[in-house]
């Protein structure tokens, strides 16, 4: 497999707890960085997915890198596929969902569709992708696994986190994941004061220091 030097290490319990916030609240927290184009969405909004970034990137026509992926890919991997976009073909569909699911795969990110959406929901197996396309693909190109790959202008390298929920999905340097968390936590109790504020009546004009942009 082609790519980067080994991913930093990020204990699993500071995962799960920097996953339980917003994509909204880390990609603030994280200084506005790796938020990925709001068209890629879950199937379902109730899907929630974290994990390390698997980049992949693969025509849309043909799915031989995803094959090779979920054969190289690790417990708790995310698959990041760089597809151009394109709605043209659905490379990913229920039989590859479960291959990755028994590999311990967390999850899909597609920049392009996929197919068998029904049957994803179904087996509670997180994608998010741009939307869906019944055309199948060729197994031709080994496209690339591993190495870096770039969705609306976001970098993704291996070993990246990946964190999707209803919002969307937000990529995060996982060497700066301690310090993104504790952002995160100091950003909820400031908007749970914000919140306090406007409940006895303060405007958020004034809260926010907007009132002299409009004066």
């Amino acid at each position: 497999m082609g790519g980067d030097s080994d991913p930093a290490p990020v204990s699993p319990a500071l995962l799960e707890e920097v996953a339980g916030f917003g994509t909204a609240t880390l990609h603030e927290a994280a200084g506005r960085i790796g938020a990925l184009p709001g068209a890629i969405a879950p199937l379902d909004r109730r899907m929630k997915l974290w994990g390390r970034a698997m980049p992949v990137s693969a025509p849309a026509d043909d799915n031989l890198a995803l094959h090779r992926a979920i054969a190289e890919g690790q417990p708790g991997d995310v698959l990041v596929v760089e597809n151009g976009g394109s709605l043209s073909h659905g490379p990913f569909g229920d039989i590859l969902a479960l291959a990755a699911k028994v590999r311990g795969i967390r999850g899909l990110v597609i920049d392009g569709g996929v197919r068998d959406s029904e049957s994803l929901i179904e087996m509670g197996f997180p994608v998010f992708a741009r939307g869906c396309s019944i055309r199948g693909t060729i197994k031709r190109d080994p496209g690339r696994v591993g190495e870096p790959v770039t969705i609306g202008g976001i970098e993704i390298r291996r070993g990246d986190i990946v964190i999707g929920d209803a919002d969307g999905v937000v990529i995060l340097p996982a060497v700066d994941l301690a310090v993104i968390h504790q952002a995160a936590i100091a950003r909820m109790a400031a908007e749970a004061d914000l919140r306090q504020a406007i409940r006895r009546g303060r405007l958020t004009l004034d809260l926010l220091g907007l009132s002299r942009l409009v004066s």
